[in-house]
């Protein structure tokens, strides 16, 4: 199968006899690297492909109004991060749980979960990552994991590079104490 560009698939998304072709292609085209951003998050296997499944029909009905004023992978990985965030906060509201007992739960899932293959010295890092606020978590995980470029996370979430570099440092130190208080 060929390897479309970004521009190709939208091309191809206008054109209605084509349009289900191109979304196939966009889907597995981004497919995984969408999962590994959302399971960053939302931790579980099962409810990441809910986040996920939610992020591609949110794809779905709104590529035709899709401006291009950024690049396709920037608007996914934004709706795929609100899409999580959204979760999450749902999660919370539904078991009246505060943010940080609903961390503390996605810590503990990630011992049991039969999808998570890390080590040990991998799940302490996971659970530091998790003990971290919100945005700077989803900033960390952007930066190191999926090693964007601060103007690239800045596009995505809508936020300065300077409060960027300034989250991310402060994730950095927070990750520190938190493995050296392990």
């Amino acid at each position: 199968m060929p390897d479309y560009s970004d521009n190709e698939l939208l091309e191809m998304f206008k054109d209605e006899n084509r349009s289900n072709f191109a979304f196939n292609l966009i889907v597995n085209k981004y497919q995984k690297r969408l999962y590994w951003h959302i399971r960053k998050i939302v931790i579980s296997h099962d409810d990441t492909n809910d986040v996920l499944q939610d992020t591609f029909i949110k794809v779905f009905k709104g590529l035709n109004n899709f401006k291009e004023n950024s690049q396709l992978y920037t608007w996914l990985f934004r709706i795929s991060t609100n899409e999580a965030i959204t979760f999450l906060r749902k999660k919370k509201r539904r078991f009246f749980l505060p943010l940080i007992d609903v961390e503390y739960q996605l810590a503990n899932s990630l011992e049991s979960d039969s999808f998570y293959s890390g080590d040990e010295i991998q799940l302490k890092l996971q659970k530091a990552i998790l003990t971290l606020p919100e945005k700077q978590r989803i900033v960390f995980n952007m930066k190191y994991f999926d090693e964007m470029k601060y103007e690239e996370i800045s596009n995505i979430l809508d936020t300065s590079v300077g409060a960027l570099k300034a989250s991310y440092h402060h994730a950095i130190k927070k990750i520190e104490n938190c493995l050296k208080n392990e």
